[in-house]
């Protein structure tokens, strides 16, 4: 009996050794799961997905390694289990995902100093250019290229405020792009000129010899000063103001194009009743103004389908000192009053891009 009673008293004990075995195995690292991931998140958030992928992708892979052992342990009998392993990946995907901050911050940091340096020296170019702009005939190539190029600064100033730096470098770097082309436009509009100041000079001293030699009146309009010259008996007696087309900088290719045409020409009738005042309406286009736009057309350098354009005049309602009109001279009121004085139908108007040479 007592034997039996020892017999049950030691599987008791046994029992109970084997019960406080399981009591005290390993538990699992949960809470390290979750600051691994947390961790992660935060990474994610500090934009290292993107700037850091590199130590992110790394810290993802080991934090799941961790979790899958972790789990694998937890499929073990609780004697078996050792989340050793588990525990050291997850500390591993912790300090992985502090690297991939670091990094994604300071190359953040790059970035954005990149970026504001690249505007700056964008904006400062553009500032010079503004400055050669506002002292010549507008060209409206070259403007809209500078526009091109200052609306790409302000969207990458967007860009960078909402965190897409690379973004905002591909921004300033197009806008690049406009700028090289604003400075094409400029070189080729500077060598254009050179090849014709000849001819607009030979166009001045023509006019003037001609209002010397009859004693008559002349109008001769610089577009690059924005000046009518009112010649009488070969010297300049006057000069007005005045306002282009919106496209002034070139010889006019076509209707529409809103450019104010460069050639000799004369009045043909003056309108003392005109939706803008008065006006002195020329012959545009004359023999060679067709000339040119016939082989032009067939050079392809203007569209079939283009027409040649008409109704250029010299008018009022000027005074807006900006250059807006379809391809006409804009005087103020006053000054068209003044003029129309001195001319007449037949009256001589020669309208050159530049000249440098004046009685």
């Amino acid at each position: 009996m007592k034997s039996m009673f020892s017999c049950r008293m030691g599987h008791a004990i046994a029992f109970a050794a084997a019960f406080l075995v399981f009591l005290s195995c390993e538990k699992p690292p949960a809470t390290l799961l979750a600051n691994a991931r947390l961790a992660l998140k935060r990474a994610e958030d500090s934009g290292a997905l993107r700037y850091a992928e590199q130590d992110f992708r790394a810290a993802q892979k080991i934090m799941r390694s961790g979790w899958m052992e972790m789990a694998r342990q937890n499929g073990r009998l609780g004697p078996f289990r050792n989340y050793h392993q588990a525990d050291s990946l997850l500390r591993l995907s912790i300090s992985k995902s502090s690297e991939a901050v670091k990094h994604a911050q300071e190359t953040i940091r790059n970035l954005d100093s990149l970026a504001r340096s690249e505007r700056l020296q964008l904006k400062n170019e553009l500032d010079t250019w503004r400055e050669a702009l506002d002292g010549s005939l507008e060209n409206f190539r070259a403007e809209k290229y500078w526009t091109e190029a200052e609306f790409a600064i302000r969207v990458s100033e967007r860009l960078a405020a909402n965190g897409e730096y690379q973004e905002a470098i591909d921004k300033v770097r197009k806008g690049r792009g406009s700028l090289r082309n604003l400075e094409n436009t400029i070189s080729e509009y500077i060598n254009d000129q050179a090849r014709k100041i000849q001819s607009w000079r030979q166009w001045v001293r023509e006019t003037v010899a001609e209002s010397r030699s009859n004693g008559t009146s002349a109008i001769i309009i610089d577009k690059s000063e924005h000046k009518a010259f009112l010649v009488k008996g070969g010297q300049v007696i006057r000069s007005y103001n005045c306002e282009l087309g919106y496209n002034a900088a070139h010889q006019k290719l076509f209707a529409g194009d809103g450019a104010t045409p460069e050639g000799q020409y004369q009045i043909t009738k003056i309108k003392h009743n005109s939706k803008f005042h008065k006006a002195l309406l020329i012959n545009f286009p004359n023999s060679l103004d067709l000339r040119r736009f016939r082989e032009n057309k067939s050079r392809g350098i203007i569209s079939r389908y283009a027409r040649v354009g008409a109704l250029i005049e010299i008018h009022g309602n000027g005074g807006k000192n900006e250059d807006w009109t379809d391809g006409c001279v804009a005087l103020s009121n006053n000054d068209m009053d003044h003029l129309l004085q001195f001319v007449a139908v037949g009256t001589p108007v020669t309208i050159v891009r530049k000249s440098d040479q004046w009685p």
